[in-house]
């Protein structure tokens, strides 16, 4: 008895379709990264300290929290931060450009400020 056994198909790899494939794969990949920067801002004094005003004001509840929605009050917390700014104007007198410098005592000074109206449970915090 014999049994006609189907023939499988044959399956042929042709190394210039990988190749070809391999090229798409990698411009691809170029377009996905042109298209979507990773979104972070430079690495900068200025944005450094705007970084960490951003949390002082997220701690005095001026803020609403980005992974809570909810205002997190932890004055103690933000005066840290406060204190941090101004050991860092402190620290970087006479090495800062003039607009890192004015930046630098602008947001002390207005950090201090929300910080003695959040305290007060006043308005503007």
């Amino acid at each position: 008895m014999s049994e006609d056994k189907p023939e499988k198909p044959k399956i042929v790899v042709d190394s210039d379709w990988k190749e070809q494939a391999a090229k798409e794969k990698e411009q691809l990949a170029e377009k996905v990264g042109e298209s979507q920067p990773r979104g972070l801002p430079p690495a900068d004094f200025i944005t450094h300290c705007a970084s960490l005003a951003t949390q002082a004001m997220i701690f005095m509840g001026a803020i609403a929290n980005p992974l809570t929605g909810h205002a997190d009050i932890d004055f103690e917390q933000a005066r840290y931060v406060i204190d941090v700014l101004a050991m860092l104007n402190e620290k970087t007198q006479g090495n800062l450009k003039q607009d890192e410098q004015d930046t630098l005592d602008s947001l002390i000074g207005e950090l201090k400020l929300i910080w003695v109206q959040a305290q007060r449970g006043g308005a503007g915090a």
